[in-house]
């Protein structure tokens, strides 16, 4: 017996889901079967965050819900494993505290969605709801995401700001002057000058957006919660804008220097433009994959996969 409750056990901390499928085909009632802790296969799922092995509930039917009522030897439901903190193998898997702390929510969010009203505020062994076992579980996690949150924010902040101050000042500097006796830009007819007007209102407006989101990153509550929509959202906005700015400011930069060598120069333009794409690569390989990362965990594909017909 013990040993069947370990290969169930380890088969689940590996994530091998074909074996837990192949052993409910061959043995239906192993779903009940609990081990030393007086937990269930779904229960360990939880625990150990497997959550393709979890899953595999969905396609219980009602039986789901009988699941959802059980209680280990501390008298923990369903609801108070899922408030306990992921092991350390399953959050590296992610990268940055706030994104992990992310997914912790996402964890217990999902528990809590399957089951009863009354579950929630069910007390353990130890006098606690799952939600005070989550939040005394995750304290550390939380701080160590507002740290990381905060960092990056303020790094980038440094960058937008200065970028909103350069758009803004090169509006009174405009290539090529203006004319004396009517205040006219000189280059104004050309297309390379009005493409630097528009791209400098972008990169200045882009800026400014992405200045007042990580703004409201440094100066946020930094509640458990916040970490789950709030907190990505501003910045996935922040990283964007950002990045738009940046582009815009080096379109702007690129459409000036036209305009200024445009008469006999013009061949020198095009390496300076060139060289200008340089800043733009490098900006999108250190931080693009970040903000790829965050727009998928936040708003990308459930990690939860409901089968639609039972796998077993």
């Amino acid at each position: 017996m013990f040993g069947i409750n370990q290969a169930i056990y380890d088969a689940i901390n590996h994530g091998i889901i074909e074996f837990i499928v192949a052993l409910i085909k061959h043995d239906p009632e192993s779903i009940w079967r609990k081990g030393v802790k007086g937990r269930t296969m779904f229960s360990h799922a939880v625990v150990l965050r497997q959550e393709k092995i979890f899953s595999l509930v969905y396609g219980l039917g009602i039986k789901k819900n009988v699941i959802a009522r059980r209680h280990d030897i501390f008298h923990n439901n369903i609801l108070h494993l899922a408030g306990k903190l992921s092991p350390s193998s399953q959050l590296d898997r992610v990268s940055g505290a706030a994104l992990q702390m992310q997914r912790e929510l996402q964890w217990f969010k999902e528990v809590e969605s399957m089951v009863q009203a009354k579950y929630k505020e069910e007390f353990n062994e130890y006098h606690k709801t799952p939600i005070h076992v989550f939040i005394e579980e995750h304290t550390e996690l939380v701080k160590q995401g507002e740290s990381w949150m905060k960092s990056t924010a303020a790094s980038c902040m440094v960058v937008a700001t200065l970028i909103a101050a350069l758009m803004f000042t090169t509006v009174f500097t405009l290539p090529g002057g203006t004319k004396s006796e009517t205040g006219i830009p000189v280059f104004i007819k050309r297309k390379a000058f009005m493409v630097f007007i528009a791209s400098d209102a972008l990169s200045l407006f882009s800026s400014s957006t992405s200045v007042l989101m990580f703004l409201g990153i440094l100066t946020s509550r930094y509640a458990a919660e916040d970490f789950l929509k709030s907190l990505p959202t501003k910045l996935i906005i922040g990283l964007s804008s950002l990045f738009f700015s940046i582009v815009s400011m080096m379109v702007a930069f690129g459409s000036a220097i036209f305009v200024v060598l445009c008469h006999g120069l013009s061949w020198i333009s095009f390496p300076i433009i060139a060289l200008a794409c340089i800043p733009i690569t490098f900006f999108a390989l250190l931080q693009f994959p970040l903000l790829v990362e965050i727009v998928t965990c936040t708003y990308g594909r459930s990690i939860f996969d409901k089968p639609t017909k039972r796998p077993y």
